[in-house]
């Protein structure tokens, strides 16, 4: 198992911005989310699971799984969100496993969005990195890259672990408040000590 940093932070603080610049260095991204998309296309164990559990009226016509009925109904419904979880979870966590076993990079980062609100990950982890910013910034780019409305990122908002809760359980932290060249310099830092404690770790 290769040495792990857990990435995560609220939502449109520039979770994958960061996790981008860190794979340009040379770091393996695994990424929660894209295993989570990957194994909900038509086909995938995980969309017919949903499919099975929740039914067709959540299938577009076209095939694809209705992604936006199924986070409204999660958002609005606990039990339906514990469904889904209890579907996606060990699915995501397997492939992360299977990653992590096959990983020659340095070190790894997976990127998991509720990392301290779930805990399934942080066995895996060495350490966590939180991207940080304030709220009006994560509501502004949230609304301008998906397309929700105030009240939706709100809602997704209050889903999540508080800033202040998050930032106390941080081993470090990238503040995503500057400009891309600050952002990337940070980058820089805490790649050359990842590499420096993945070496000391082996």
């Amino acid at each position: 198992m290769p040495y792990c940093i857990g990435l995560t932070g609220g939502i449109g603080c520039g979770k994958s911005t960061v996790a981008q610049r860190f794979a340009e260095l040379g770091a393996a991204v695994i990424d929660t989310d894209a295993i989570s998309h990957a194994l909900t296309r038509p086909g995938a164990a995980g969309f017919a699971e949903i499919v099975r559990q929740f039914g067709p009226d959540f299938v577009l016509p076209q095939g694809d799984l209705d992604r936006a009925k199924l986070r409204a109904l999660v958002f609005s419904d606990a039990t339906a969100k514990a469904k889904l979880e209890a579907i996606l979870h060990p699915m995501i966590l397997a492939q992360v496993r299977a990653d992590l076993a096959t990983c020659r990079a340095p070190y790894a980062l997976i990127v998991v969005p509720l990392l301290f609100e779930t805990g399934h990950y942080l066995p895996l982890i060495q350490r966590s990195l939180v991207v940080d910013c304030d709220e009006a910034s994560q509501i502004q780019r949230t609304m301008a890259r998906s397309r929700l409305s105030e009240a939706e990122v709100r809602a997704i908002l209050v889903q999540q672990l508080p800033r202040q809760e998050r930032l106390v359980q941080a081993d470090d932290i990238i503040r995503n408040e500057g400009d891309l060249a600050a952002l990337r310099s940070a980058v820089a830092t805490l790649h050359e000590r990842y590499r420096a404690l993945a070496a000391a770790h082996s």
